[in-house]
């Protein structure tokens, strides 16, 4: 999908290469636990910080998504007999 947005709002992802919409902002954050968030994560800079914490926020729904669908079997036919029976090899 390709957006038309300005130069200085498209920026390219350093982790999956694709580009992405950078926003400016500002934000009153606790000191304190940006310290302690930032230690957690080794990160030196608050921008650096505050997107390490995103992406290990979204990481973390991915991971509770998957469990979630191994425990309800969502998606995948490991309960159906007619599947299964091919999958295992004497």
């Amino acid at each position: 999908m390709d957006i038309s947005l300005p130069n200085n709002l498209i920026s390219l992802d350093p982790v999956s290469d694709i580009k992405v919409t950078i926003r400016k902002t500002s934000v009153e954050i606790n000191e304190e636990l940006l310290e302690a968030v930032r230690k957690i994560l080794g990160t030196k800079t608050v921008k650096e910080t505050v997107e390490k914490a995103f992406r290990e926020v979204v990481s973390a729904e991915a991971r509770r998504e998957e469990i979630e669908a191994l425990e309800t079997m969502r998606g995948m036919d490991l309960d159906r007999p007619d599947v299964m029976g091919g999958a295992w090899r004497s």
